[in-house]
């Protein structure tokens, strides 16, 4: 008999399609789905409708009668998770600490709940080793934590033979303010002025597109600049490959499978130095660690690495390598895959 889980989450983001479908395709899992519909832009309406939400999830739950429940974000669907009822209960920590943004007023009620769904849950997803430093610091039983990524498509997501003369890079980042899409501009703009050719491909859509279009055309760089807009996931791979540098400068990070299937590709990572970044590039030796916000430093450093051509070049190979042996989907959904059937079975 197929066994059928209960996910708590946005389904639509890539993060829970590759959850999901990993779960379907190596644990033969039948999943169903729910999630909030009223939109962030209607804080009220939203959090109304997160109050009445265990009440709508029970009866799913008695309806569909799920083997499991699982949730993304400890501090929101990982905490109904946890009140839901559920038998078993698995919850995935999506930020570095998922309590985010720090100064929120609401930080103490988020860092409460987040307790009660470690607490709760039977295992706990640290897709990368700066969740579990969270988890061990807020005391939660490690025993319960699985620490590994999902993984990326290595079949998609394959290497470059990308060997322009110029650079050609890549943000694949939401256009939000956290993502600091406007410090790459800045920096570009600087390579620009002294006359250093190069493209730069910004994927994606988000609240601050026209923002960003508007000050590559203040920076005159816009011709060299290419905003895709929202694309297919199918098409990220080609991109990728047809780039020799990626750039991600985000004010905090879990894990990023954006910098995964970028480092398959052959793209030499140039990233924001957080501890979710820290966690997988160390400076000049397999990518390039920048101080956020830090324009001066993102230009030179961009300058040095196309500079240092060999150096690029044997960290590339690195990369490839790490991510076979440490985010190959098919590997790690597997081992993921199997850890709840294990868990099933104790429970029974």
């Amino acid at each position: 008999m197929k066994r059928k889980i209960l996910f708590l989450g946005e389904s639509y983001r890539a993060d829970a399609i590759t959850w999901m479908k990993g779960l379907k395709e190596f644990g033969d899992f039948e999943i169903i789905t729910w999630e909030l519909q009223t939109p962030n832009t209607q804080r009220f309406k939203r959090i109304l409708e997160y109050l009445f939400a265990p009440l709508t999830i029970r009866k799913i739950i008695r309806r569909e009668k799920p083997d499991m429940v699982i949730a993304e974000r400890t501090t929101s669907y990982g905490f109904l998770a946890s009140i839901s009822g559920s038998k078993t209960i698995a919850i995935a920590q999506q930020g570095r600490t998922d309590l985010w943004p720090e100064e929120s007023i609401l930080y103490s009620f988020k860092k409460f709940i987040q307790q009660q769904a470690f607490k709760k849950a039977h295992l706990i997803h640290a897709w990368g080793p700066v969740m579990a430093i969270h988890m061990k610091a807020s005391g939660v039983d490690m025993n319960k934590v699985l620490v590994l990524p999902k993984g990326i498509d290595l079949s998609l997501f394959a290497p470059s033979t990308n060997n322009s003369n110029k650079i050609e890079a890549i943000v694949t980042r939401s256009l939000q303010p956290e993502y600091r899409h406007d410090s790459i501009l800045k920096a570009f703009g600087i390579l620009h002025q002294k006359g250093i050719d190069f493209s730069l491909t910004i994927v994606g859509d988000g609240t601050r597109l026209q923002y960003l279009k508007n000050l590559a055309i203040a920076l005159q760089i816009e011709s060299k600049v290419i905003f895709t807009g929202r694309i297919p996931n199918t098409e990220l791979p080609t991109l990728l490959q047809q780039s020799n540098i990626y750039i991600s400068m985000p004010t905090t990070e879990g894990v990023s499978a954006s910098l995964f299937e970028a480092m398959a590709c052959n793209c030499y990572p140039i990233v924001s130095d957080i501890p979710g970044n820290r966690s997988w590039i160390a400076h000049r030796e397999n990518g390039q660690l920048i101080e956020v916000d830090n324009i001066e430093m993102l230009s030179n450093e961009l300058i040095w690495s196309f500079e240092n051509s060999e150096s690029r070049n044997q960290a590339i190979i690195r990369n490839r390598k790490f991510v076979e042996e440490n985010a190959n989907y098919d590997v790690n959904m597997k081992v993921i895959s199997e850890k709840y059937h294990e868990l099933l079975d104790s429970q029974t």
